[in-house]
C-alpha cells in the first residue's frame, strides 16, 4: 500500500509498543512469583501457586504465590514491628520516602505502563498517559501531606496497620490510591492485589525496596478471595481499605462488625450521564466515549447510564453510533488502539449474559461492524436504547463496554430517574447553562459529579461514593482523615457498666398520688403517645420511680423516619438560618437550666453542681455548633487541568442516634448538635436508664423554632430501637454509643443499605472534655464530602 493511499484513506495501521523488557522482567524472574514480606519475595508458606494469564491472548503470564493463613500472619507481624518507628519517623523524613518512590515510578513508567497492558488487557495508551502519571501524582501529593502532617493533623495519629485489597480494572493507579496516604501518614501496608491483575503491584514493590523503603512497611500477598478474608478477619489489622464489589464490601462490612477496625469501601456504581438539550452534543458524544468505553467499561464510575433530553435524543444517538464506527478495538500494546481486551473469560461471559438480559427486556441494540481480535477476550462497544428504568441492564452494574441510554423531559426528571439507583458513586452532567448543570449536580446522590467531562480524577480531589457505592474518600485531605483518627481518642477504656437501680416498691404511704405524666415521644414536632401503648418507669439511684417514659417500637421508629424524611427543607435552609436555630435552642435552655439540673441530678445521683456543669456544658456546646454551622464549609481544589473541583459536604440526610447511657443530657446535645448543624434530621434514642433529660428537651425544641421532623426523639430499649435503625433502609447514618455489642449489631445489620455508621465499641469518652467530644470529628462524620469538577475553557 503506497503512502498516498495512507493519506487518501486516514487509515491506521498497527503502532506497537514494545515488551521487551516486561517480558525480560518475567524472565528474570523466571515467571514465577512469591509474596513481598518484610522487604524480600519468599514462596507461600504451602508452595501453592495460582496463574496469571494474558486476556489479549490467553497466553500464561506468570506463576504467583497463592497466599494462606501462616504467609498474611507473617505480613501482619512485619508490618506491626514497623510501624511504631516508621510513625515515630519525623514527616520530613517519610515525605522523602514518598517522594522516592514518586521518582521511582516516573523513572520506570514505560515498564510498569507495558506490565500493566500486558496482565490487564487494557491500551498501553492508558496505562501510559493515565494510569501511572496520576499513580506518580499520587505520591508526590501525599509526600506534601507527610511533610504538612505534624502541622495540619496535629491532633490527629496514625491508625496503624492497614489491609488493603484492590481491584483489576485499575490495579497500579489503585495501588497508589491506596498506598501513598497510608505510608504517608505513618501506617504501614499490607496490600493484596486481584488475582487476575498482580504483577504491577509485585513490581511496585521491588522497586520500593530499591528506592530504599524499610522492610515491613510495605508487605505484598497475592491470592484469591480467600486470602482477602483472611486479611479482614486478622485481629491484628487496625483498618481494611476495600475497592471491588457491593456484595463483597457487605461481607466486609459484616465480618469486621465490631472488630473496631476502620473501614473504606469503595464500590459498584450505575452513573447516570446527563445531557440536555443545550448542550454541546458533539462534546458530549466524546464525553461517552471517555465515561462508558474507557478502559472496555471497566470502571466503577463508569457513565454507564445515559440520560438523554427528549428533544435531541434522535441527533444524539445517531451521532453517538456513528462515533461508536471509529472505535478500534485491538491489542493492548497498539497504541493505535481505542479499545482493548475485557481481563478474564469469566467477566466476558457476564458481559454477553447481561446485553442478552437487557435484549429480553426490549432494548434495541447498537454495535459497530467492527472488526475483533482473533483469540482473547473482546468485545465491541454497546449501546442499548429504549432501555427501561427497572430493567436489570439500567439497574445493575454491567462492568464492562456497554452503555444503556433512556430520555427524559424536564431537569426534575432527570434527577429522579439519575437518583433512581441503589448505588451513588459518581454523575456527569452536560449542558452549556452552568447554573442548570450546578442546580442539577447539587440535587445528584453521587460522591463526585463530572460538568460536561467525565472520569476527571487526581490526587487533591477526593473520590468515593454514597449509598452502596461505599462510604469513605480516597485522596485530597478528607481522604487523609480516613488513615488517621483523633489523638484524643487513644487509649479509651470500655465503660463501667453502670448500676442498674432496682425499683423498691413503697407501701403504705397516704399522700395523694400524682396525677399520670407519663412522657410521650417526640415525632414530627409533635408529642405522640408510642404504639404500643406501653411505658417505661424512670428510677432514681435509690430506686424510686421519679416518672415514666413510653415504650417506643418499631412502629415508633417508622413514623420518627417518616417525619425525618419529610423535613427535607432543613437541608436546603441556609447555614445563617440553622445557626440560629441552634442559638435560640441554647437560650432556651439556659432559661430552665435548673430544672434541666434538678432532673439530671434526681436521675443520675449527681451532685447539684455537676448536674448544673452538665447544663452548662450542652448549653456551650450548642453555641459551639451554631456558631460552626456556617463555618464548616467546602474547598475549592485547584488540579492539574483547566478547571476547579468544588468540595462540598453534604448532610448524610436521615440519621440514627443511640445516645450513651451516661450525661443524658450532654450526651445527647454533643451528637444530635454536630448532624443537625450541616442538615441532617435526626431520630434519637434517650440514654435508656435516663431518658427524661431528653424528653423534657423536647419541651425546649417546641419553642425554639426548630422545623417538625427535624428532630424525633423516641425512648425504650437502646438494643431493640437500634435494630430498626440499624435495618431500616430510609436511615442513611446511624450513630451508636453504649456497649460493645450495641456497636457490633449496629454495623452487622447496616449492611443492607451500606449506611454510614459511628460507634464508640463500648469505650467512654469524657463529654466534657471538649478534644474528645466536640469539633471537626464529629463534623465530618456528619456529611459526605461531594466533588463537582467544573472544566473552563476552550
Amino acid at each position: 500500500m503506497s503512502v498516498a493511499k495512507f493519506f487518501d484513506e486516514m487509515s491506521y495501521g498497527p503502532a506497537p509498543e514494545a515488551d521487551t523488557e516486561a517480558r525480560q522482567w518475567l524472565a528474570r524472574h523466571k515467571g514465577k512469583f512469591g509474596h513481598f514480606i518484610n522487604g524480600t519475595f519468599v514462596e507461600s508458606v504451602s508452595g501453592k501457586t495460582f496463574d496469571s494469564f494474558e486476556p489479549a491472548t490467553g497466553a500464561l503470564l506468570a506463576k504467583i504465590a497463592l497466599g494462606g493463613r501462616d504467609d498474611v500472619n507473617a505480613a501482619v507481624a512485619a508490618a506491626r514491628k514497623a510501624q511504631g518507628p516508621w510513625a515515630k519517623l519525623p514527616g520530613h523524613a517519610r515525605a522523602r520516602h514518598l517522594y522516592a518512590l514518586a521518582r521511582m515510578v516516573q523513572r520506570h513508567a514505560r515498564l510498569i505502563a507495558v506490565v500493566e497492558a500486558l496482565d490487564n488487557g487494557k491500551p498501553v495508551r492508558e496505562t501510559r498517559d493515565i494510569d501511572i502519571p496520576l499513580a506518580a501524582r499520587h505520591f508526590y501529593h501525599h509526600a506534601g501531606w507527610a511533610q504538612l502532617q505534624e502541622t495540619e493533623f496535629a491532633d490527629q495519629v496514625p491508625v496503624g496497620v492497614v489491609g488493603q485489597v484492590i481491584p483489576w480494572n485499575f490495579p497500579f493507579l489503585m495501588l497508589a490510591w491506596k498506598i501513598a496516604p497510608a505510608l504517608a501518614l505513618g501506617n504501614t501496608v499490607i496490600l493484596k492485589p486481584a488475582e487476575f491483575t498482580p504483577l504491577t503491584a509485585l513490581l511496585f514493590s521491588e522497586l520500593a525496596s530499591a528506592a530504599g523503603l524499610p522492610p515491613g512497611v510495605l508487605n505484598i500477598v497475592t491470592g484469591e478471595g480467600e486470602t482477602g478474608a483472611l486479611m479482614v478477619e486478622h485481629e491484628d489489622i487496625d483498618k481494611i481499605a476495600f475497592t471491588g464489589s457491593t456484595e463483597v464490601g457487605r461481607l466486609i462490612r459484616e465480618k469486621t462488625a465490631g472488630s473496631g477496625k476502620s473501614l473504606t469501601l469503595e464500590l459498584g456504581g450505575k452513573s447516570p450521564f446527563i445531557v440536555f438539550d443545550d448542550a454541546d452534543i458533539d462534546g458530549a458524544v466524546e464525553g461517552v466515549v471517555d465515561a462508558i468505553w474507557f478502559n472496555q467499561g471497566q470502571v466503577c464510575c463508569a457513565g454507564s447510564r445515559l440520560l438523554v433530553q427528549e428533544g435531541v435524543a434522535p441527533v444524539f444517538h445517531e451521532r453517538l453510533a456513528r462515533r461508536m464506527g471509529t472505535l478500534r478495538v485491538g491489542h493492548p500494546l497498539d497504541k493505535a488502539i481505542d479499545m482493548a481486551a475485557i481481563v478474564a473469560p469469566v467477566q466476558l461471559q457476564r458481559i454477553e449474559g447481561m446485553v442478552a438480559k437487557g435484549l429480553a427486556e426490549g432494548a434495541s441494540l447498537h454495535q459497530p461492524k467492527i472488526e475483533l481480535p482473533k483469540g482473547g477476550s473482546f468485545y465491541p462497544p454497546t449501546l442499548l436504547t429504549n432501555v427501561q428504568p427497572t430493567s436489570v441492564v439500567a439497574s445493575e452494574e454491567i462492568f464492562g463496554p456497554v452503555a444503556v441510554s433512556m430520555t427524559f423531559r424536564t431537569p426534575e426528571e432527570a434527577i429522579q430517574l439519575a437518583n433512581h439507583t441503589r448505588y451513588g458513586l459518581a454523575a456527569s452532567v452536560w449542558s452549556e447553562t452552568i447554573g442548570l448543570a450546578l442546580h442539577v449536580a447539587a440535587k445528584l446522590a453521587a460522591g463526585v459529579v463530572w460538568v460536561n467531562a467525565t472520569n476527571l480524577f487526581d490526587a487533591s480531589s477526593g473520590f468515593g461514593g454514597k449509598r452502596e457505592s461505599g462510604f469513605g474518600r480516597e485522596g485530597g485531605k478528607e481522604g487523609c482523615y480516613e488513615y488517621l483518627k483523633p489523638k484524643a481518642w487513644v487509649g479509651r477504656k470500655l465503660r463501667a457498666e453502670s448500676n442498674v437501680p432496682v425499683l423498691k416498691p413503697v407501701a403504705g404511704e397516704f399522700a395523694t398520688p400524682t396525677l399520670d405524666r407519663t412522657a410521650k415521644l417526640f415525632i414530627g414536632g409533635k408529642q405522640a403517645r408510642p404504639d404500643g401503648n406501653y411505658s417505661r418507669p424512670v428510677l432514681s439511684p435509690k430506686g424510686k420511680v421519679i416518672g415514666e417514659v413510653g415504650e417506643g417500637n418499631r412502629k415508633d421508629i417508622r413514623n420518627a423516619v417518616a417525619a425525618a424524611r419529610g423535613a427535607s427543607g432543613w437541608s436546603s435552609a441556609t447555614a445563617h438560618n440553622r445557626a440560629q436555630i441552634l442559638y435560640y435552642i441554647a437560650e432556651n435552655l439556659s432559661a430552665r437550666a435548673p430544672e434541666f439540673a434538678d432532673r439530671i441530678a434526681a436521675m443520675t445521683g449527681a451532685s447539684a453542681a455537676n448536674a448544673r456543669t452538665e447544663v452548662d456544658a450542652s448549653i456551650a456546646r450548642l453555641f459551639s455548633y451554631g456558631a460552626w454551622a456556617d463555618k464548616y464549609e467546602g474547598v475549592v481544589h485547584q488540579p492539574p487541568l483547566r478547571g476547579v473541583a468544588l468540595a462540598m459536604p453534604e448532610p448524610q440526610g436521615v440519621v440514627g442516634v443511640i445516645c450513651p447511657p451516661e450525661a443524658p443530657l450532654l450526651g445527647l446535645v454533643s451528637l444530635v448538635a454536630p448532624l443537625i448543624a450541616v442538615g441532617n434530621r435526626v431520630i434519637a434514642v434517650p440514654s435508656e436508664p435516663h431518658p427524661l433529660a431528653a424528653t423534657d428537651f423536647y419541651s425546649v425544641l417546641e419553642t425554639s423554632d426548630v422545623p417538625a421532623g427535624v428532630i424525633n426523639i423516641v425512648t425504650g430499649s437502646t438494643i431493640e430501637l437500634a435494630k430498626t435503625l440499624a435495618a431500616h433502609n430510609d436511615v442513611d447514618a446511624l450513630w451508636a454509643f453504649g456497649s460493645p455489642e450495641l456497636s457490633t449489631l449496629v454495623e452487622k445489620l447496616s449492611v443492607g443499605n451500606l449506611k454510614r455508621t459511628f460507634v464508640d465499641y463500648g469505650k467512654a469518652i469524657d463529654w466534657m472534655d471538649r478534644s474528645a467530644a466536640e469539633g471537626q470529628a464529629f463534623l465530618r462524620r456528619a456529611v459526605d464530602v461531594k466533588n463537582i469538577w467544573i472544566p473552563y475553557g476552550e
